[in-house]
């Protein structure tokens, strides 16, 4: 404490994305509980509405229950009555300091700031007045600060003021732990003088995919721009770069967008443009019309266009509040809208995971334009498709030619460049790997001869692990691909003879996957048929025919093994491997319910697959080997005599199995077939006799039915049947005896 006895404050710089209101939960839960403190009360203030209400829904998720004041008055109250947690906007300071008959002198006060760094506290450098009159009402509060960005060289010269900084988790720490997505940064330049040749570059450029009945629609539309005045050109031609570049690499991939407009204007602008070119779906989040807001455009036109949006809107949803809460609702989901069009709102303090783009059509600086780029952060996964980075799409120039010196562009110019790293990465630095990737792919294949022969690559792949690293270095591959796609900076590192190499050999990739898959008769993993793929297939390389899933195969279905080996277009050793395949998958999940039987086939279908591999047979004999053992542990055709007592009877097979060969008598004479299958029956009996519900997780029950397979052999077999084994020889075989037990009787 200092010598007026109040606490030393401070402030906390964590990364945006990275848990910093539940960093605030829990130094809240902290001081409640700190024996040390008495009657400590927290008071958490934040700027704006949607943030008390975020930072009131954070604190009640874990199990505490602030008060939210609604008023000053309210808030007066809550001070008055010692309240232990509220949570307030600080505008409401102004009304409960005017009408504060005396001051709360409590030193036991915490007070926490949400994004301290905005207006309410200065700029940490001097007082503002709402943070003056919070402080003449709590005099002897403790001030904690939080932000989710950078100090700036001037905040952190007047730290020392409320305590200096208490902790940093930078932004390059946050990335490195997962905390938060990398960002990938891409400056766009837009033409703003239209003319003929630069319709034509543009059309070019943009029409990639189209069908010609779209072609002719789009040059339709395009063709209009000279008629437009300057200002409506850029805001054109920006929204044509922005509804291709969302068309081909992220519609339908679950991942939205937002837009940032230069003004509420330009915004109903952007829209009206997405709408006319049909591709993307889009809406504005906006302030009500003010026609003293310093950003918006006061002309007329701009004013009637706004009052007209806003008057529309609040026809549709009734309140502005409704207005708000659907929209976000609805682009935090899977559904429309895809892009999100905002000014100023939802700039800072808005979370949704989905959102993974932001097209930058407005000039920020400093905080602002760390807060907006951090929309796009946040981690995101719904199990089929995972976000890997955020996307910063540049059309103003913010950062120039990005280099590792960001101090050195204007936007950042205040910051030290160490807070900085990390903060985002050239598109191009994820470009250059494209080639190490490429290159660990082909490395996998060495082995193989002949690089053209398909047949060859698949064989290549029949052992599992080979086939999980091929999987895993095609994923990588495929990811920066995309990534690079979508991107107009991607012939800037490479010539197009290359990109287009690199397509054809993740096209030949793609399908030897799906080829192997079916093969191997492994279970398609739906993420390779993700959406955000096939849009690289359509876009970028020929279209490939709609792919069907073949089912596996049913070797308990006549029909189905004869389909595959009927297939046309189809090597033999293929359709051997599928059905080879489906067979191991029968023998592995069947395996204890008669390990005898399958292991023996395990082991058949094992040694007729490494003769082929080492081309002992052809591969006409390697089909029909596999295609007659497939139907033998279809049939459970055991290939022997199957003794009078168990015929017919799967159980007493399956025991009769473990039993075969290892019953002998005491004159060394081995137990007859029949006999040791009537033995089988036997230990059936008894273990039904003592199977009862839930068994297999009641160890006490389970001793009993071991204990009187142990009397059988002993009382029964021994004693009556002159049948005596070595203890060793009997305890293994009761271990497998209750192993299959297990298998055969669950429940």
């Amino acid at each position: 404490m200092d010598i007026q006895g109040r606490r030393k404050g401070g402030v906390i710089w964590h990364t945006q994305g990275s848990g910093k209101s539940l960093t605030m939960v829990m130094l809240g839960r902290a001081l409640a509980l700190d024996q040390n403190i008495s009657n400590p009360r927290i008071i958490i203030v934040t700027d704006r509405d949607d943030l008390d209400k975020q930072i009131r829904d954070t604190f009640k998720s874990c199990d505490l229950e602030p008060a939210r004041a609604t008023s000053g008055a309210h808030l007066l109250d809550l001070i008055r009555d010692k309240a232990p947690l509220v949570t307030t906007i600080i505008n409401k300071f102004d009304t409960a300091a005017k009408n504060a008959a005396v001051v709360d002198e409590d030193a036991n006060v915490f007070v926490l700031v949400d994004e301290s760094h905005r207006s309410q506290t200065g700029r940490y450098g001097g007082h503002s007045q709402k943070e003056q009159k919070m402080r003449r009402l709590l005099p002897m509060d403790c001030y904690l600060g939080f932000t989710g960005t950078p100090l700036l060289k001037k905040e952190k010269n007047t730290l020392s003021t409320f305590g200096g900084l208490i902790h940093k988790y930078a932004i390059d720490e946050a990335v490195a732990d997962g905390a938060v997505v990398p960002l990938l940064y891409e400056g766009r330049l837009v033409e703003q003088q239209v003319n003929g040749d630069v319709i034509d570059r543009w059309f070019d450029k943009i029409s990639e995919g189209l069908t010609n009945s779209q072609k002719a629609d789009l040059k339709r539309k395009f063709s209009r721009m000279d008629a437009l005045s300057k200002t409506n050109q850029a805001i054109r031609a920006k929204a044509f770069d922005i509804s291709e570049h969302f068309r081909q690499h992220w519609q339908d991939t679950g991942f939205k967008a937002q837009l940032v407009a230069p003004s509420k204007a330009a915004a109903v602008r952007f829209k009206e443009v997405l709408d006319e070119i049909g591709h993307v779906s889009s809406a504005i989040v906006i302030s009500p019309p003010d026609d003293n807001e310093g950003n918006e455009e006061v002309d007329k036109d701009s004013k009637d266009i706004v009052r007209a949006f806003w008057a529309q809107m609040m026809k549709r949803y009734n309140s502005e509040a409704e207005y708000n809460r659907q929209i976000i609702n609805a682009f935090k989901g899977a559904g429309e809208p895809e892009i999100l069009i905002v000014v100023s709102k939802l700039l800072t303090g808005f979370d949704a995971p989905r959102n993974t783009v932001l097209y930058v059509c407005k000039p920020l600086r400093e905080h602002n334009l760390l807060q907006a780029i951090a929309r796009v952060n946040r981690l995101y996964e719904d199990g089929v498709t995972e976000k890997e980075f955020g996307f910063i799409v540049d059309y103003e120039g913010l950062l120039g030619e990005l280099d590792a010196a960001l101090t050195t562009y204007s936007a950042f110019e205040g910051f030290d460049a160490a807070d900085l790293a990390g903060t985002v990465h050239d598109i191009r630095e994820e470009i250059r790997k494209l080639p190490h990737l490429h290159d660990q792919l082909w490395d996998l294949f060495k082995p193989v001869k002949n690089k053209k022969d398909m047949e060859q690559f698949e064989q290549f792949l029949a052992d599992d692990a080979v086939r999980q690293d091929f999987y895993s270095r095609l994923k990588a591959f495929s990811r920066c691909l995309h990534i690079s796609l979508s991107s107009d900076k991607l012939l800037d590192v490479f010539e197009e003879d290359k990109v287009d190499n690199m397509k054809r050999d993740w096209k030949q990739f793609s399908e030897l996957k799906r080829a192997v898959q079916i093969r191997y008769q492994e279970t398609v993993d739906v993420r390779e048929f993700e959406p955000k793929i096939q849009k690289l297939l359509d876009d970028h390389v020929v279209a490939l025919p709609a792919e069907v899933i073949i089912e596996m195969v049913n070797i308990n279905n006549a029909d189905a093994l004869k389909a595959v080996v009927e297939e046309v277009g189809v090597s033999e050793a293929s359709k051997a491997d599928r059905i080879a395949s489906a067979t191991r998958r029968v023998i592995t999940e069947k395996m204890d319910e008669d390990p005898t039987f399958y292991r023996q086939f395990s082991e058949l279908l094992e040694e007729t697959i490494r003769d082929y591999r080492e081309r002992r047979i052809s591969e006409r004999d390697y089909l029909n080997s596999v295609i007659d053992l497939a139907s033998k542990v279809a049939r459970k055709d055991r290939g022997r005599d199957i003794p009078e007592p168990v015929q017919n009877n799967e159980d007493g097979q399956a025991f009769f199995g473990i039993l075969e060969n290892a019953l002998v008598k005491s004159d060394g004479e081995p137990v007859a077939p029949d006999d040791t299958a009537r033995v089988a029956l036997s230990l059936i009996e008894i273990i039904k006799e003592h199977h009862i519900v839930d068994v297999w997780s009641n160890e006490t029950a389970q001793n009993k039915m071991r204990n009187a397979i142990d009397d059988f052999f002993f009382d029964v077999l021994r004693d009556e049947q002159g049948i005596d084994l070595p203890i060793e020889v009997l305890d293994d075989l009761e271990i497998r005896i209750m192993d299959l037990a297990r298998a055969r009787f669950p429940g």
